[in-house]
């Protein structure tokens, strides 16, 4: 109890006490009477005083309870406003989430479409698609594996690929190499005149789980359409070769034929000069020889088609070229492949290279000839034809240029240079025939897998440059 309820309780007491004895003692007169005024204004006092602090307690009860509601007005303000702002927020908030809701519902759409055309695309795919994971268990089996192996993905799924696939061509080790090393593994696999495939192996990563997928290309049939393609670009230049071997072969005939009837004459007209007889026989036999020359390098091309590349030296290949060159080429009555100054620079150490000799030496002596007729085509007393040939080495390949000072080609010719040759061009003599050199291109590009281009300059002549492999 505090000290004011303390001292009110002991007033309260002694008032009890005291009344108890005589209620109104202190109001009595000396004779004992009591004066009941002093009662009545005593107490009238009392209640006045009682009222006035009851009236200011209310008073201050009233001011006091008046704040507080003041101040509950100003938190249910602030409660409001913080409502509304809430519930502001919350509004503003439920829209963004109705966006975004729809949002999603749209980009999971497109998901779903996307994912719906991706495999589509996988199932549509012409060729077998297997997934694996690390462990070499089946994740993907599009529908041209179902076609191929005779069993569906739900079988396949989960299980190991060379149990429920056993006629696949492709190796574990083969799967393996490919995860270890990361790279992309390509294989060939052909069964000769029956099928062929393109065996591509790529290893996926995502996140800690690694796999491959195995991609089996059947290409039997667009390998039997290139063939088909090589097989007629090789027969067109075969007609052009055949064509131009018939003018090497024609054009000493002629000549035989001709001098032959100049004998005929002679002894008809009884005017033999023995001297010119001896001579004119002389050029008979040299062009008898090199008809015979065109003929038996004809029958050794023929014979010597297909089999294998063979490991041999280019500088034997061109110096056997030019000895054929000089037995076989007569341009014309002025000029002689003999009568051309042949000029060499071979770099020391060229390795070997895998080569079809006989093919190899057939395009080189095309492309003699093509030098030749363009060596011929200048009228000048004073000019020398020449032709200098270089071998080299360049960025692990092998470079040969073969240069002539003769006729240059134009940017139109050079279009068309390596273009197979078609009837209606034929024009003099079979001139045409030998500027083409779909054959020699064929042979360089097709057989060889080098490559073949020429440039032309005043002052450094025509050159032909030709890339060959090494390996």
């Amino acid at each position: 109890m505090t000290l004011k309820q303390i001292l009110f309780s002991w007033l309260l007491l002694t008032f009890c006490q005291s009344a108890y004895a005589d209620i109104f003692w202190l109001f009595r007169e000396a004779d004992g009477s009591t004066n009941w005024q002093y009662v009545a204004n005593f107490v009238g006092n009392i209640l006045i005083i009682a009222l006035a602090i009851t009236s200011v307690r209310l008073y201050f009860t009233r001011r006091q309870a008046r704040r507080y509601n003041n101040e509950l007005e100003d938190i249910r303000s602030q409660l409001e406003q913080r409502v509304a702002e809430r519930t502001k927020t919350l509004d503003k908030s439920n829209k963004l989430l109705k966006t975004e809701v729809s949002e999603h519902k749209k980009t999971t759409e497109q998901l779903q479409k996307s994912e719906a055309y991706i495999n589509s695309i996988l199932q549509s795919l012409p060729m077998i698609l297997i997934g694996l994971n690390q462990k070499n268990q089946i994740t993907q089996w599009n529908n041209r594996a179902e076609i191929i192996s005779g069993v569906n993905f739900k079988q396949a799924q989960g299980e190991d690929l060379w149990k429920t696939f056993p006629a696949i061509t492709v190796t574990p080790d083969q799967v393996k190499q490919a995860q270890d090393d990361n790279k992309i593994i390509t294989v060939k696999y052909s069964q000769r005149g029956q099928y062929q495939f393109d065996i591509t192996i790529y290893p996926l990563q995502r996140e800690n789980e690694t796999g491959v997928v195995i991609l089996l290309d059947d290409v039997t049939q667009r390998a039997k359409n290139e063939n088909m393609l090589i097989q007629r670009d090789k027969m067109s230049a075969m007609g052009e070769m055949a064509a131009v071997m018939a003018h090497d072969i024609n054009k000493p005939l002629t000549a035989i034929i001709k001098d032959i009837k100049t004998v005929r004459q002679s002894v008809v007209d009884d005017n033999l000069d023995t001297e010119g007889l001896s001579e004119l026989l002389e050029e008979t036999v040299i062009r008898g020889q090199q008809a015979s020359s065109v003929i038996t390098n004809l029958l050794n091309f023929s014979a010597s088609g297909g089999g294998e590349k063979i490991q041999s030296s280019i500088v034997s290949v061109v110096e056997n070229s030019l000895e054929l060159a000089s037995d076989v080429l007569s341009i014309t009555d002025n000029l002689r492949f003999s009568d051309v100054k042949i000029t060499t620079d071979f770099a020391e150490n060229l390795p070997d290279i895998p080569c079809y000799i006989t093919e190899l030496q057939q395009a080189l002596l095309s492309i003699l000839r093509c030098s030749c007729y363009a060596l011929d085509s200048i009228e000048d007393l004073d000019y020398k034809p020449e032709i200098s040939v270089n071998i080299s080495m360049a960025f692990d390949d092998l470079w040969l240029r073969i240069q002539h000072n003769g006729k240059g080609i134009s940017l139109e010719e050079q279009k068309n240079l390596f273009e197979p040759f078609s009837q209606e061009e034929a024009t003099n003599d079979g001139e045409d025939r030998v500027m083409h050199l779909s054959f020699c291109h064929f042979i360089i590009t097709e057989q060889h897998q080098g490559q073949i281009a020429v440039t032309c300059n005043k002052d450094e002549g025509t050159t032909f440059h030709i890339q060959l492999p090494t390996k």
